[in-house]
Formats: structure tokens, sequence, C-alpha cells
């Protein structure tokens, strides 16, 4: 038999963990997947309103200093998700890789000129700022369950 008869199929595996694209997530990941796609869209939306607020009170410089961190922040929070969404299956305990990236972000803004780090710094929290009001919301609506 040659190998031009053979069928040959790619081997996949089921169980491994294929970042936010699992079909048939069971209920905990599918509330976790849920939660995450909220946290995001909450967070583009408060970097938005704040990117907007600093470009009309400051400065555009300002503004987009700014908007490096809090796209630094969005990166750290999709790590963040990564990272949880593997625990248990994978890992043990939670990487701290990702401190990496604000670290980076907070040299690269101390050598070079042009950036400011207090607007990148404050960018890059903008993601607790969406887990503070995640957590107002659910403090002061009635449970749905």
């Amino acid at each position: 038999m040659s190998l031009s008869d053979e069928s040959i199929e790619p081997t996949t595996r089921q169980d491994a963990p294929t970042g936010f694209e699992d079909p048939k997530p069971d209920n905990s990941m599918q509330e976790f997947y849920q939660l995450y796609k909220q946290l995001i869209i909450t967070t583009i939306v408060l970097i938005g309103i704040a990117f907007i607020s600093v470009w009309i009170f400051y400065s555009v410089n300002i503004a987009l200093n700014y908007l490096l961190g809090a796209f630094a922040g969005v990166i750290y929070l999709r790590m963040l998700a990564k990272d949880v969404e593997r625990l248990g299956t994978e890992k043990q305990s939670l990487s701290k890789n990702r401190l990496a990236l604000f670290v980076g972000l907070i040299v690269v803004a101390t050598q070079w000129q042009q950036l400011k780090i207090l607007p990148i710094f404050l960018g890059f929290l903008t993601y607790k700022a969406t887990l503070l009001v995640y957590m107002l919301q659910i403090a002061f609506t009635p449970d749905s369950k």
C-alpha cells in the first residue's frame, strides 16, 4: 500500500484547551467566557470615555500615552483570562509572566522622552476600573436567578 492510498487524518487533542473557542464548554466555563466578554466590552467602553476626556482636558499626546497604557492593560487582562482558563486543567497556580508586560511598559516609558509615565500607568489600570464597575454592578443589581 502506498502512502498516497492511505487516508491521513490529522490528530487533534480534544481535551486540550483551545483558547476561547471551545465548542461545548460546561456551564461554569460558559459563565467564565460570558464574564470575560463582559469585562472586555466594559474595559473598551471605559477606555473610550477616558481617552476622549483626557484628549479634551489635556492634549492629544497625553491621551495617546493613556491609550498605550490602556492597550497594555487589555493585553494583561487577556493574559490573565487565559491563565485562569488553564487553571485546574493544565496548571495548579497562576503564572507571574504577565508582570513582565507591565514592567516592560514602564521601562520603555522611562527611557523614551515622548512618553509620560503617569498617563501610561493610569491607562494600564483601566482594567481595574472595569473590575470595580463589575463589582458595583453585581452588588446593586438583584440576583436574576
